[in-house]
């Protein structure tokens, strides 16, 4: 039986990332806040808006994208985990970004680039030198 009023895959799908991830359903702490906004009436009686606070991470989400409960249960924990799997996934591009620097840093020029830059060279010093003053002795 569904617990939130998706699709069971939907569901399933959102289960397996959240597994994936090591998130587990004892992490999360879950508050029920009135929502504000449009909705009217319905809204402004009922606690449909969601709050769940990740508990190792410190991140805090806060959802009332639907006038429904449950729904909005659904679309937090999607939300927790999209932004708990772009912290995860930061930090590993933060580091393979770091290698890779290191790598180019310590990877030989080729002999084009040489030219190139040695061809840079010249062309500076040569600038240079027609700035100098000129002393014109008589």
């Amino acid at each position: 039986m569904s617990t939130y009023t998706i699709s069971l895959e939907k569901e399933n799908a959102l289960k397996k990332k959240m597994d994936g991830l090591g998130i587990k359903e004892s992490d999360i702490q879950e508050k029920f806040i009135r929502s504000s906004g449009s909705g009217g009436q319905k809204v402004n009686k009922t606690s449909s808006c969601v709050y769940l606070k990740h508990l190792p991470t410190g991140i805090e989400i806060k959802c009332q994208q639907e006038r429904s409960q449950t729904m909005n249960r659904f679309f937090a924990r999607r939300i927790l985990v999209e932004k708990i799997e772009d912290l995860v996934l930061k930090e590993k591009s933060a580091q393979q970004k770091q290698i890779a620097k290191i790598r180019k840093q310590k990877q030989k020029r080729s002999k084009r680039s040489k030219e190139k830059v040695l061809k840079q060279k010249k062309m500076n010093s040569e600038k240079k030198q027609l700035r100098a003053n000129i002393n014109i002795i008589n």
